[in-house]
């Protein structure tokens, strides 16, 4: 990727992982972004995963062009950005590490040092001189780790963000979808929680004249798309409503359960709801789950009753809501059991420590299979939801 003269491109793309953080799938890859300013002095900004500090480090001397880095910047400590800390230092002994006061110390737990004699302590409003460049340092903790730092480079106006902005995908794929697809899904699985904690990151980026967002994974995004990733960034991380739409995310054991969830999306798109996302929570993607749920407004959970609760696939779905402050929502519930349905108090239990959650009037209890009074109380849903 070419960013400018002076800021160069020095990441790869990691094509053979399957799990991103052990739990999101990433069939189209993963990226692992690192980047070096050239200036009077040369700084290299992050490093990448430990399987690539080969790659990496070739990348970075040919960026060079035959002179050393002065500075490694750590705005993160996150193994596939820091492993080759070690690395980095043993092929440059006189550059100096620039990070936070906490990144240090979780490079001790990591390497067994801290690396005392190259340090360079950076906090909120800190600068890093290297000629006409200039960083500037901005505190972003539990974005989504306590130690992280962003940096502002004021001469191009380039906006180095950690892991905000940042999504799933090798960056040589061209996603049919854009950015903000695989970005939603990377917000909501990984930094969703930390919306309060987003929110004060945006407003001191608020005050920046930012051009270019140049994010640890994924592309660096210029021009309409800086507005459009703020834009985003300032409702996924408020938790507000993204999208007009419903989603429906069910289970089902032997089919009937599935048939009210779908009977409900059908009467939906006739009544004109915009989008209507229908979920498998067993079969579908979990966090393509979660991405649905977080962009609408409305959210049906329709689930089998179980050892006198709820499935446990449904619980696990609504756990992971709510751990990531799943709200500000409307919710309707379906429930199924064969003699004693407890699935809608149950699930509607789960939410009780969220916020601004709405239940709708109408819970659906379906007793086996669907009959038609079941078809009559789906369409008394369909038509809360709608209001």
């Amino acid at each position: 990727m070419h960013i400018s003269d002076s800021i160069r491109y020095v990441g790869v793309d990691d094509k053979d992982i399957d799990l991103f953080e052990g739990q999101f799938a990433v069939p189209a890859g993963m990226a692992y972004n690192s980047y070096v300013i050239v200036d009077d002095k040369i700084a290299v900004l992050d490093s990448v995963d430990d399987r690539f500090g080969d790659a990496w480090l070739t990348n970075v001397t040919a960026a060079c062009a035959g002179r050393t880095p002065d500075y490694l910047v750590v705005h993160h400590m996150e193994m596939d950005h820091s492993s080759n800390i070690k690395r980095f230092v043993e092929r440059f002994p006189e550059a100096k590490i620039v990070s936070s006061k906490m990144a240090f110390n979780m490079m001790k737990n990591m390497f067994g040092t801290d690396f005392a004699d190259r340090q360079l302590v950076v906090s909120e409003n800190a600068t890093l001189a290297l000629g006409a460049h200039t960083l500037t340092f901005i505190g972003a903790p539990q974005v989504h780790w306590p130690e992280v730092l962003m940096s502002y480079e004021s001469t191009e106006k380039v906006l180095f963000s950690a892991d905000a902005f940042g999504k799933f995908g090798a960056n040589d794929y061209d996603a049919p979808e854009g950015w903000a697809c695989e970005a939603r899904r990377y917000y909501f699985g990984i930094v969703g929680k930390f919306g309060v904690q987003t929110q004060a990151v945006l407003k001191k980026a608020a005050a920046l004249d930012i051009q270019t967002i140049c994010s640890l994974h994924g592309p660096v995004l210029t021009g309409a798309d800086v507005a459009e990733a703020m834009r985003l960034y300032g409702i996924w991380s408020s938790y507000g409503v993204e999208s007009d739409g419903v989603t429906i995310a069910y289970t089902s054991v032997y089919g009937h359960t599935r048939q009210a969830a779908e009977k409900l999306a059908a009467l939906l798109r006739e009544k004109g709801v915009p989008k209507v996302a229908l979920d498998d929570l067993a079969r579908d993607d979990t966090y393509e789950c979660i991405e649905d749920a977080f962009r609408y407004g409305k959210l049906v959970l329709a689930s089998t009753t179980y050892d006198a609760g709820v499935f446990p696939i449904m619980q696990d779905f609504i756990l992971r809501l709510t751990e990531h402050n799943y709200q500000n929502r409307t919710i309707g519930l379906i429930e199924n059991g064969s003699w004693a349905p407890a699935a809608a108090k149950t699930m509607k239990a789960l939410f009780e420590g969220s916020k601004n959650i709405v239940f709708t009037d109408t819970t659906v209890t379906v007793r086996s299979a669907m009959k038609p009074a079941d078809e009559a109380a789906l369409d008394a849903l369909a038509a809360e939801l709608m209001a």
